[in-house]
C-alpha cells in the first residue's frame, strides 16, 4: 500500500480538477457533427497529435506490465518499444493516403482500396481485437494497480478490483461520452507531461539508490541484452526480429486505435509532424518503465526492497522511493494513462461501429443519431472488454503475456492486406478479403487451441501449432498470408484504375504528389533520421 500525505491528496486533487476543467471546455465546444466528435473536427496540430498518440499508447500496461516485465527478463521486452520507430513509416508513407482520401476509419480505406466486404470484415477484427486485448487488458490492469496502490482487499464485501475496475470505467466514460475526441486529445497534451515527469523521478531516485548504472548492469547480468539465442523458448532473437516489427506495423500503421488521431490533423504535414513528436516521445518507455523493472530487481537482490511478484515492481518503487508530493505526481500520472487508454478505446469502438456498421444499414441518419449510437456502442463494447475478464486470466496469468500472444494472432493478416494493398495496384478486391479472413481464422483457432491445450494429443499437429514459439507462429502466419494474397491475385480481376485512384503509391496523381512533396520538410526529414539513429545506437549499446 502506498501511504499518501495531505500534500500527495493536495496534487492528486489539482491534477483531477484540470481535466475536469478540459471537458467543461469541451462541452462548451459542442460537436456539431461526427467529424467533430470522432475527428476533433479534422483541425488537430502536429503537439496535439504526437502528444494523443503517446498518452494512448501508454497504458497501465507499460506502468505496470512493463516494469514486471523489466524486472523478470530484462531488456527482452524493449524490442516492442524500440519498434515504435514504424510510426514514422505512418507519417511519411501511409498518412498521405489516409488523410488525402478522407476516411473516417481504416475499414472505410479497406472499401476503397478493396470492396466492401473487407471494410465490414476488418471492423468487426477491430472490434473483437479490441474487446479481446485492449479494453479487457487495461480495466483489468486498472483494477490491479489501484487495488495494489490503495492497498484495499474488498469493500461492501466486493473485491475491490471489481469495485476499482468499474470505477475507472465510469469515470473514464463520461468525458469520453459527453467530450468525443476533442475532449480525448486535449486531455492528452495535460496528461503526457505529468506521466513522463513521475516516471523520470522514478528513474533518477532509483538509479541513486541501487548505486549507479554500472551497478544495475552488474546485478541484471545477462538480463541487460537485447538480443536472445535462436533457442530462447521466450524470445528467440529470429522470432522477435521479424516478429515484432509485423506486430508493429500492424498497430502502429493499420490499427484504428492510433490513426484516427492521424485522421484528426489539419494536413499532411501536421500528420506528418505528429508522428515524428510522438516517435521522440516513444524512446522513452524503455527508460522510464522497463529500466524502472530492472532497478527493482537489483534493489530486491540488495535486499532494499522486499517484492513477491513482477508486476508488483512499480508499486512498490513508488511506494519506497518517492517523498511526499511527489507520490502524488506519480499516482496521477497512472491514472492519466489508465484513463487517456480507456477513453481512446471508447471512442475508437464508438467510430467503427457507427460509420462502418450502423450508418452502412442507415445511410440516412441523422448527425444526432449516429452520435447517440455511436455512444452506446461505447458503452456495449466495454462490457464485453469486462465480461472477457476471467476467460483472459484464464488463457494466461501474466497479462504482458496474454496480450502480446492475441496481438500476435491478429497482426499477420491486417499487417499483409495493407502493406501489399497500398504498395501494389496488383493486389485484387477478392485477394485482399480472403487475407483478411484467412489472417483472421487462422490467429483465432491458435488462440482457442490454446485455451483447450490440456485436451489436445502431445504427438499431434494440432499440439504442434500450440507449442510453436508465438513469433515464429506470427511470423509464419504473414509468410503464409502473404503468399495466399498474392497467389489469389494472379487468378482474380483487379480494380479498375478508378477505384484505386489515389490509393496506392502506383495511382495516385500528379496534384497528389505535389501535395505530398510541398508538405516535406528538411527539417522533418532530420528529426526522423535523428529517432532511426537514437534507436540504433541503443541497439548497438544494449546488443
Amino acid at each position: 500500500m502506498i501511504h499518501f500525505s495531505t500534500l500527495d491528496w493536495a496534487v492528486l486533487a489539482g491534477f483531477m480538477l484540470l481535466l475536469v476543467a478540459v471537458v467543461v471546455w469541451s462541452l462548451f465546444e459542442k460537436e456539431k457533427d461526427t467529424s467533430d466528435y470522432f475527428l476533433a473536427g479534422r483541425n488537430a496540430g502536429w503537439l496535439v497529435i504526437g502528444s494523443s498518440i503517446f498518452a494512448s499508447n501508454i497504458g497501465s500496461e507499460h506502468l505496470v506490465g512493463l516494469s514486471g516485465a523489466g524486472m523478470q527478463t530484462g531488456m527482452a521486452m524493449a524490442h516492442w518499444e524500440l519498434q515504435s520507430w514504424i510510426i514514422l513509416l505512418l507519417g511519411w508513407m501511409f498518412a498521405p493516403f489516409y488523410w488525402s482520401s478522407k476516411v473516417y476509419t481504416m475499414p472505410e480505406y479497406m472499401e476503397r482500396r478493396y470492396s466492401s466486404n473487407s471494410r465490414t470484415f476488418l471492423s468487426f477484427i477491430s472490434l473483437v481485437s479490441y474487446v479481446l486485448t485492449k479494453v479487457s487488458v487495461t480495466v483489468y490492469a486498472g483494477g490491479v494497480v489501484l487495488k495494489t496502490v490503495l492497498g484495499i482487499d474488498s469493500m461492501w464485501g466486493i473485491d475491490f478490483f471489481w469495485i476499482a475496475a468499474v470505477g475507472l470505467v465510469v469515470v473514464t466514460g463520461i468525458y469520453t461520452v459527453l467530450g468525443g475526441m476533442k475532449a480525448i486529445m486535449w486531455t492528452s497534451v495535460l496528461q503526457t507531461p505529468v506521466l513522463i515527469i513521475g516516471s523520470l523521478v522514478i528513474l533518477v531516485v532509483g538509479l541513486e539508490k541501487v548505486g549507479g548504472f554500472a551497478e544495475l548492469e552488474r546485478i541484471n547480468g545477462e538480463k541487460m541484452h537485447l538480443i536472445r539465442a535462436a533457442s530462447d523458448p521466450d524470445f528467440p532473437w529470429p522470432g522477435v526480429i521479424f516478429g515484432s516489427f509485423i506486430i508493429g506495423f500492424w498497430y502502429w500503421c493499420t490499427d484504428q486505435y492510433i490513426v484516427q488521431r492521424v485522421l484528426s490533423a489539419k494536413g499532411i504535414q501536421a500528420a506528418r509532424r505528429g508522428t515524428i513528436f510522438a516517435g521522440y516521445l516513444k524512446l522513452l518507455p524503455v527508460f522510464i518503465f522497463l529500466f524502472p523493472g530492472m532497478i527493482a530487481y537489483a534493489l530486491h537482490q540488495q535486499g532494499q526492497i522486499n517484492i513477491e511478484s513482477a508486476d508488483q515492481a512499480f508499486a512498490a518503487l513508488v511506494s519506497e522511493l518517492l517523498p511526499s508530493g511527489i507520490k502524488g505526481i506519480v499516482i496521477a500520472g497512472l491514472l492519466a494513462a489508465l484513463m487517456s487508454s480507456l477513453a481512446s478505446l471508447f471512442n475508437s469502438s464508438a467510430t467503427l461501429f457507427t460509420i462502418d456498421f450502423y450508418k452502412k444499414f442507415k445511410p440516412h441518419a441523422s448527425e444526432t443519431k449516429l452520435l447517440s449510437v455511436g455512444r452506446t456502442a461505447t458503452v456495449v463494447v466495454v462490457l464485453l472488454g469486462i465480461v472477457w475478464i476471467p476467460v483472459m486470466q484464464m488463457v494466461s496469468d501474466v497479462l504482458y503475456e496474454y496480450l502480446q500472444l492475441v496481438q500476435a494472432l491478429i497482426a499477420p493478416g491486417i499487417a499483409v492486406v495493407f502493406l501489399l494493398g497500398v504498395f501494389s495496384k496488383r493486389i485484387t478486391p477478392a485477394a485482399g478479403f480472403i487475407g483478411l479472413v484467412s489472417g483472421f481464422v487462422l490467429g483465432i483457432l491458435r488462440l482457442v487451441l490454446t485455451i483447450f491445450k490440456d485436451q489436445l494429443d502431445p504427438d499431434g499437429f494440432l499440439y504442434s501449432l500450440v507449442a510453436m514459439n508465438w513469433l515464429y507462429y506470427c511470423s509464419l502466419l504473414f509468410v503464409v498470408i502473404c503468399v495466399l494474397v498474392i497467389g489469389v491475385s494472379l487468378f482474380t480481376k483487379v480494380a479498375s484504375d478508378e477505384q484505386l485512384q489515389g490509393l496506392t503509391y502506383g495511382s495516385i496523381s500528379a496534384a497528389q504528389r505535389a501535395e505530398i512533396r510541398a508538405g516535406i520538410d528538411k527539417w522533418d526529414v532530420i528529426h526522423t533520421l535523428i529517432i532511426v539513429g537514437i534507436t540504433a545506437a541503443i541497439y548497438v549499446r544494449f546488443w
